[in-house]
Order: C-alpha cells, then structure tokens, then sequence
C-alpha cells in the first residue's frame, strides 16, 4: 500500500529527499515547480502540518496571500489538492479538463475536509498531466 513518505518533522524535504521519494517522478515534481515559480510567479514553501491525525511536510503553493493547493509526496508521486467552495465547481466543469485527470471528491473523509470545501485532486506521475492541473492553476489563481 502506498503512504505519505514525509512525515518525520526532522527531515526536511530537500531535492536529495524528494529525489529519493519520488523516483522517476521527480523530474515532473521539478518541471511542475519550475513553471510554478517562474510562469505564474507562486510561492512554493514547506510546512510541517499537524492536523485530524495527519503529521507530514505539505508544500503550500500561494500567489500573492492566496492558497492555491497544497502538494504531498507518496511513493512514485506526488498529490495536489485544491479546495473549492461548491460554487465554484461550475466554473471548473467550463475548463474543458479531461474528468479523468482528478478526482473531485466531495466525501474525501476527515483527514481532508477543509470546512465547507471540496477537495480537487490530482494524482501526478508525470508531466503529461500538467495540462489539466496547470488549467486549475489559473482558475484558481483569478477565481474572485
């Protein structure tokens, strides 16, 4: 069964962590930043979270003072979750993203729940699915 890998507080996930976690999926965890910080200009820091029986480093991704997900490292991947109020869910059914890329997952349990949001998540082994994910980006970044 696959777990979360990041979850001792004294080890902080520098690349030679990541690299060691992810495997092949690490140059889409590069890629994947790299265009985060330099074509849409978010802010990628890590936090060691406690919270609802989770203990593991989560990497905030903000624009501005806004968070626009939150990223977690497993074996062989890495998860981003966006939060969106159900409101905004019609506007990312207009994105024209393959349904298949994320699971929308509105009963996703305690761990995840975030108040009155629906958690949005994307399972990333590669960049072949940045496409989708980087569509959600934007929606997320101008979403008033």
């Amino acid at each position: 069964m696959k777990r979360s890998l990041l979850t001792d507080p004294n080890i902080h996930p520098t690349s030679e962590v990541l690299k060691n976690a992810l495997g092949e999926s690490y140059i889409a965890f590069d890629e994947l930043s790299t265009i985060l910080i330099n074509k849409f200009n978010l802010s990628l820091d890590w936090i060691y979270y406690k919270y609802n029986g989770c203990q593991d480093w989560f990497c905030k991704s903000t624009f501005k003072k806004k968070t626009i997900f939150w990223l977690s490292v497993w074996e062989q991947y890495f998860i981003v979750r966006f939060y969106f109020l159900e409101n905004q869910l019609e506007g990312i059914a207009k994105l024209g993203t393959n349904e298949n890329s994320f699971i929308l997952e509105k009963e996703f349990g305690p761990a995840f729940k975030n108040g009155k949001t629906v958690p949005l998540v994307f399972k990333v082994y590669s960049n072949e699915q940045f496409a989708d994910l980087l569509k959600i980006v934007e929606y997320k970044m101008t979403y008033k």
